[in-house]
Protein backbone atom coordinates (compact mmCIF):
# COMPACT_ATOMS: atom_id res chain seq x y z
CA UNK A 1 0.00 0.00 0.00
CA UNK A 2 1.11 3.49 -0.71
CA UNK A 3 2.11 6.14 1.69
CA UNK A 4 -0.35 8.68 2.12
CA UNK A 5 0.52 12.04 1.96
CA UNK A 6 1.62 14.10 5.10
CA UNK A 7 -0.23 17.32 5.66
CA UNK A 8 2.49 18.64 7.85
CA UNK A 9 5.82 17.88 9.81
CA UNK A 10 6.04 15.00 10.97
CA UNK A 11 7.67 14.37 14.64
CA UNK A 12 8.66 11.29 16.32
CA UNK A 13 9.18 12.09 19.98
CA UNK A 14 11.71 8.94 21.29
CA UNK A 15 13.11 6.26 18.76
CA UNK A 16 13.40 3.31 20.39
CA UNK A 17 13.23 -0.02 19.10
CA UNK A 18 8.98 0.09 17.81
CA UNK A 19 9.16 3.71 16.54
CA UNK A 20 12.62 2.89 14.85
CA UNK A 21 11.23 -0.10 13.17
CA UNK A 22 7.84 1.99 12.23
CA UNK A 23 10.64 4.57 11.07
CA UNK A 24 12.51 2.56 9.15
CA UNK A 25 9.17 0.77 7.19
CA UNK A 26 7.65 4.26 6.04
CA UNK A 27 11.47 5.30 5.37
CA UNK A 28 11.07 2.00 2.74
CA UNK A 29 8.03 2.86 1.21
CA UNK A 30 9.26 6.20 0.18
CA UNK A 31 8.29 8.78 3.27
CA UNK A 32 10.01 12.04 2.27
CA UNK A 33 12.74 12.61 5.31
CA UNK A 34 12.61 16.48 4.75
CA UNK A 35 8.27 15.98 6.65
CA UNK A 36 10.00 14.52 9.95
CA UNK A 37 11.94 15.46 12.73
CA UNK A 38 13.13 12.98 15.68
CA UNK A 39 13.21 14.00 19.14
CA UNK A 40 15.72 12.32 21.01
CA UNK A 41 17.40 13.84 24.19
CA UNK A 42 20.02 12.04 23.15
CA UNK A 43 20.35 13.54 20.06
CA UNK A 44 21.74 10.31 18.27
CA UNK A 45 21.17 10.12 14.14
CA UNK A 46 18.53 7.44 13.38
CA UNK A 47 19.78 7.62 9.34
CA UNK A 48 17.65 7.77 6.43
CA UNK A 49 18.49 11.91 6.05
CA UNK A 50 16.50 12.32 8.78
CA UNK A 51 16.64 15.61 11.17
CA UNK A 52 17.00 14.56 15.01
CA UNK A 53 17.09 17.44 17.15
CA UNK A 54 17.75 16.90 21.39
CA UNK A 55 14.79 19.50 21.70
CA UNK A 56 11.24 20.40 19.81
CA UNK A 57 11.68 22.37 17.16
CA UNK A 58 11.11 25.42 17.07
CA UNK A 59 10.86 26.50 13.36
CA UNK A 60 7.33 24.41 12.88
CA UNK A 61 3.89 23.10 14.25
CA UNK A 62 3.71 19.39 13.71
CA UNK A 63 0.51 18.33 11.94
CA UNK A 64 1.76 14.29 13.52
CA UNK A 65 3.27 13.36 16.24
CA UNK A 66 3.97 9.86 17.33
CA UNK A 67 4.66 9.73 20.84
CA UNK A 68 7.46 6.63 21.29
CA UNK A 69 8.96 7.24 24.82
CA UNK A 70 8.37 4.87 27.45
CA UNK A 71 5.42 4.91 29.52
CA UNK A 72 6.67 6.05 32.65
CA UNK A 73 8.34 9.27 31.20
CA UNK A 74 4.97 10.48 29.73
CA UNK A 75 4.87 12.87 32.92
CA UNK A 76 8.29 13.65 31.76
CA UNK A 77 7.60 14.94 28.05
CA UNK A 78 4.05 16.18 28.35
CA UNK A 79 4.92 19.52 30.26
CA UNK A 80 7.35 19.94 27.58
CA UNK A 81 5.17 18.75 24.38
CA UNK A 82 1.50 19.72 25.10
CA UNK A 83 2.27 23.50 24.56
CA UNK A 84 3.63 22.68 20.70
CA UNK A 85 0.26 20.64 19.59
CA UNK A 86 -2.21 22.47 17.78
CA UNK A 87 -6.16 21.21 17.68
CA UNK A 88 -5.06 19.99 14.11
CA UNK A 89 -2.12 18.41 15.37
CA UNK A 90 -2.82 14.29 15.04
CA UNK A 91 -1.43 12.68 18.09
CA UNK A 92 -0.33 8.68 17.99
CA UNK A 93 0.44 7.06 21.18
CA UNK A 94 2.49 3.65 21.37
CA UNK A 95 3.13 3.73 24.90
CA UNK A 96 2.37 0.30 26.26
CA UNK A 97 -0.75 0.25 28.68
CA UNK A 98 -1.21 3.66 28.46
CA UNK A 99 -5.28 5.07 27.95
CA UNK A 100 -6.53 7.27 25.72
CA UNK A 101 -8.45 9.44 28.48
CA UNK A 102 -4.52 9.41 30.59
CA UNK A 103 -2.98 11.18 27.02
CA UNK A 104 -6.48 13.14 26.27
CA UNK A 105 -5.56 14.73 30.14
CA UNK A 106 -1.71 15.57 29.31
CA UNK A 107 -3.04 16.49 25.71
CA UNK A 108 -5.55 18.93 25.34
CA UNK A 109 -5.11 20.58 22.30
CA UNK A 110 -5.42 17.68 19.38
CA UNK A 111 -8.48 17.16 18.61
CA UNK A 112 -7.43 13.69 17.29
CA UNK A 113 -5.32 11.33 19.93
CA UNK A 114 -5.12 7.50 18.68
CA UNK A 115 -3.65 4.44 20.34
CA UNK A 116 -1.41 2.29 18.41
CA UNK A 117 0.38 -0.90 19.43
CA UNK A 118 2.44 -1.82 16.26
CA UNK A 119 5.18 -4.95 16.58
CA UNK A 120 8.79 -4.99 15.05
CA UNK A 121 7.98 -6.74 12.03
CA UNK A 122 6.58 -3.49 10.81
CA UNK A 123 10.33 -2.78 9.85
CA UNK A 124 9.61 -5.15 7.11
CA UNK A 125 6.04 -3.82 5.89
CA UNK A 126 4.85 -7.49 7.88
CA UNK A 127 3.85 -5.51 11.27
CA UNK A 128 0.13 -5.74 12.60
CA UNK A 129 -1.21 -2.36 14.40
CA UNK A 130 -3.70 -2.35 16.47
CA UNK A 131 -5.57 0.98 16.76
CA UNK A 132 -7.91 2.80 18.86
CA UNK A 133 -9.47 6.27 19.13
CA UNK A 134 -11.73 8.18 21.13
CA UNK A 135 -12.26 11.00 19.82
CA UNK A 136 -11.54 12.85 16.70
CA UNK A 137 -12.46 13.42 13.13
CA UNK A 138 -13.19 10.82 10.17
CA UNK A 139 -10.16 12.49 7.85
CA UNK A 140 -7.82 12.20 10.69
CA UNK A 141 -8.47 8.71 11.75
CA UNK A 142 -8.24 8.08 7.68
CA UNK A 143 -4.93 8.95 7.38
CA UNK A 144 -3.63 7.63 10.57
CA UNK A 145 -5.53 3.96 9.43
CA UNK A 146 -3.41 4.19 5.84
CA UNK A 147 -0.13 5.51 7.43
CA UNK A 148 -0.14 2.14 8.99
CA UNK A 149 -1.14 0.30 6.76
CA UNK A 150 2.07 0.99 4.90
CA UNK A 151 3.39 -1.55 7.22
CA UNK A 152 1.39 -4.11 7.44
CA UNK A 153 -2.15 -5.00 8.83
CA UNK A 154 -3.75 -2.43 10.59
CA UNK A 155 -6.96 -2.66 12.51
CA UNK A 156 -9.38 -0.25 14.87
CA UNK A 157 -10.61 -1.97 18.27
CA UNK A 158 -13.74 -0.58 19.28
CA UNK A 159 -13.49 -1.12 23.10
CA UNK A 160 -10.50 0.17 24.71
CA UNK A 161 -11.06 -2.92 27.41
CA UNK A 162 -9.72 -5.19 24.86
CA UNK A 163 -6.43 -3.00 23.95
CA UNK A 164 -4.54 -4.50 26.26
CA UNK A 165 -5.03 -8.50 24.76
CA UNK A 166 -4.22 -6.73 21.61
CA UNK A 167 -1.35 -5.51 22.65
CA UNK A 168 -0.13 -8.68 24.13
CA UNK A 169 -1.40 -10.40 21.02
CA UNK A 170 0.18 -8.48 18.91
CA UNK A 171 2.46 -6.07 20.59
CA UNK A 172 4.28 -8.90 22.26
CA UNK A 173 3.18 -12.00 20.23
CA UNK A 174 6.65 -11.74 17.96
CA UNK A 175 8.61 -12.62 20.95
CA UNK A 176 6.52 -15.60 21.62
CA UNK A 177 7.07 -16.60 18.31
CA UNK A 178 10.68 -16.43 18.62
CA UNK A 179 11.03 -18.24 21.88
CA UNK A 180 8.72 -21.20 19.92
CA UNK A 181 11.10 -21.06 16.80
CA UNK A 182 13.67 -21.30 19.73
CA UNK A 183 12.14 -24.28 21.83
CA UNK A 184 11.35 -26.36 18.14
CA UNK A 185 15.56 -26.43 17.20
CA UNK A 186 15.95 -27.13 20.77
CA UNK A 187 14.05 -29.96 21.41
CA UNK A 188 15.19 -31.25 17.87
CA UNK A 189 19.00 -31.08 18.92
CA UNK A 190 18.17 -32.28 22.57
CA UNK A 191 17.04 -35.52 20.55
CA UNK A 192 19.98 -35.83 18.83
CA UNK A 193 20.42 -33.16 15.73
CA UNK A 194 22.82 -30.61 15.32
CA UNK A 195 22.36 -27.67 17.21
CA UNK A 196 22.92 -24.97 14.41
CA UNK A 197 20.61 -27.61 12.18
CA UNK A 198 18.24 -28.20 14.23
CA UNK A 199 18.33 -24.06 14.61
CA UNK A 200 17.91 -23.46 10.73
CA UNK A 201 15.19 -26.23 9.83
CA UNK A 202 13.15 -24.50 12.44
CA UNK A 203 13.19 -21.03 11.67
CA UNK A 204 13.04 -21.97 7.74
CA UNK A 205 10.03 -24.75 8.37
CA UNK A 206 7.53 -21.53 10.55
CA UNK A 207 8.73 -19.43 7.93
CA UNK A 208 7.45 -21.40 5.02
CA UNK A 209 4.33 -22.07 7.53
CA UNK A 210 4.09 -18.77 8.32
CA UNK A 211 3.47 -17.91 4.67
CA UNK A 212 1.71 -20.76 3.42
CA UNK A 213 -0.95 -20.07 6.24
CA UNK A 214 -1.02 -16.54 5.51
CA UNK A 215 -1.96 -17.05 1.71
CA UNK A 216 -4.43 -19.66 2.40
CA UNK A 217 -8.82 -19.68 2.73
CA UNK A 218 -8.03 -22.49 4.99
CA UNK A 219 -7.45 -22.10 8.85
CA UNK A 220 -4.57 -22.85 10.61
CA UNK A 221 -6.28 -25.59 12.51
CA UNK A 222 -7.69 -27.21 8.96
CA UNK A 223 -4.01 -27.01 7.39
CA UNK A 224 -2.64 -28.74 10.47
CA UNK A 225 -5.11 -31.43 9.94
CA UNK A 226 -4.13 -31.59 6.35
CA UNK A 227 -0.41 -32.46 7.58
CA UNK A 228 -2.27 -35.08 10.18
CA UNK A 229 -2.97 -38.22 8.66
CA UNK A 230 -4.35 -40.80 11.12
CA UNK A 231 -2.27 -42.40 13.11
CA UNK A 232 1.07 -41.04 11.40
CA UNK A 233 3.81 -39.21 13.48
CA UNK A 234 2.38 -35.63 12.85
CA UNK A 235 -0.79 -36.75 14.27
CA UNK A 236 0.96 -38.51 17.26
CA UNK A 237 3.28 -35.02 17.81
CA UNK A 238 -0.42 -32.81 17.41
CA UNK A 239 -1.61 -35.49 20.68
CA UNK A 240 0.53 -33.82 22.86
CA UNK A 241 0.18 -30.18 21.45
CA UNK A 242 -3.42 -30.62 22.36
CA UNK A 243 -3.41 -31.80 25.68
CA UNK A 244 -5.55 -29.80 27.74
CA UNK A 245 -2.74 -28.35 29.64
CA UNK A 246 -0.86 -28.01 26.06
CA UNK A 247 0.35 -25.63 23.94
CA UNK A 248 -3.73 -23.94 23.74
CA UNK A 249 -3.58 -23.64 27.85
CA UNK A 250 0.27 -22.52 27.86
CA UNK A 251 -0.63 -19.47 25.27
CA UNK A 252 -3.64 -18.20 27.20
CA UNK A 253 -1.91 -17.95 30.60
CA UNK A 254 0.62 -15.99 28.39
CA UNK A 255 -1.39 -13.73 27.08
CA UNK A 256 -3.26 -13.18 29.69
CA UNK A 257 0.05 -12.51 32.18
CA UNK A 258 1.04 -9.88 29.26
CA UNK A 259 -1.90 -8.18 29.13
CA UNK A 260 -2.32 -7.95 32.94
CA UNK A 261 0.86 -6.50 32.83
CA UNK A 262 -0.34 -3.80 30.49
CA UNK A 263 -3.25 -3.10 33.13
CA UNK A 264 -0.55 -2.45 35.66
CA UNK A 265 1.42 -0.10 33.60
CA UNK A 266 -2.26 1.51 33.01
CA UNK A 267 -2.58 1.69 36.48
CA UNK A 268 1.06 3.85 36.90
CA UNK A 269 0.28 6.24 34.35
CA UNK A 270 -3.63 6.85 34.82
CA UNK A 271 -4.39 9.55 37.52
CA UNK A 272 -1.16 11.24 37.73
Amino acid sequence: MSLPPLPGPFWLIGCGNMAGAMLDGWMAAGMDPARITVVRPSGKEVGHGVRVLPVLPEDEVPALVLLGVKPQKLDEVAPMLAPALEPRTILVSILAGTRADTLRARFAAPRTIVRAMPNTPVRLHKGVVGLFAKDGDRDARTLVQDLMATLGAAEWVEDEDLFDLVTALAGSGPAFLYRFIDALGQAAADLGLPGEQAARLALATVEGASALAAERAESPAMLADRVASPGGSTRAGLDILDREDGLAALLKETLSASAQRNRELAAMTQGR
